[in-house]
């Protein structure tokens, strides 16, 4: 069985699975809070006025990295994916990627999500859980908690409100 037909399957049973450095972890599929907390935040990425980078967003869409393959709840890019790479998982590395954590599932995104993504090239990793109003924001360099709403400043110029 392929790695693509092992994913429809999971799908089909309500499941996200993902595979990192070689680990596959599994998800349910996610529920109206979260749904609603990704959608609020999307409407909150915006473009600096000073940034070459278009701030494309993608939501829920796999995205097939050197050690794994992932479905970041909301990916920016600087640019749209390839007309190529748009019907199978994308391969262009997220300037950024936000993840809202599911009840039951914090580890996943709190410790096992940022370090991966930032092992992989991913510059910005923003974590929010929706029952603490925790706002982790992981870079190569620093992490900062803040509490929601705040508006967080990308290191590619686009910003967002969580």
């Amino acid at each position: 069985m392929s790695l693509s037909s092992t994913l429809l399957q999971a799908s089909e049973l309500g499941i996200r699975l993902e595979i990192v450095n070689g680990l596959p972890i599994w998800e349910g599929q996610p529920v109206y809070r979260h749904q609603k907390h990704v959608e609020r935040i999307v409407q909150g990425i915006e473009k600096a006025e000073r940034t070459e980078c278009a701030c494309v967003h993608a939501v829920d869409v796999y995205i097939q990295f050197p050690n794994g393959l992932k479905r970041p709840d909301i990916s920016i890019f600087c640019q749209e994916p390839s007309e190529e790479e748009q019907d199978s998982a994308l391969t262009m590395i997220p300037e950024a990627v936000i993840e809202v954590v599911s009840k039951g599932f914090e580890a996943k995104d709190l410790e096992i999500g940022p370090p991966f993504y930032l092992s992989q090239g991913v510059r910005d990793v923003i974590v929010f859980d929706p029952l603490t109003l925790l706002v982790l924001h992981v870079r190569r360099d620093n992490t900062v908690r803040q509490v929601s709403p705040v508006t967080v400043e990308l290191e590619c110029g686009c910003r967002v409100l969580v």
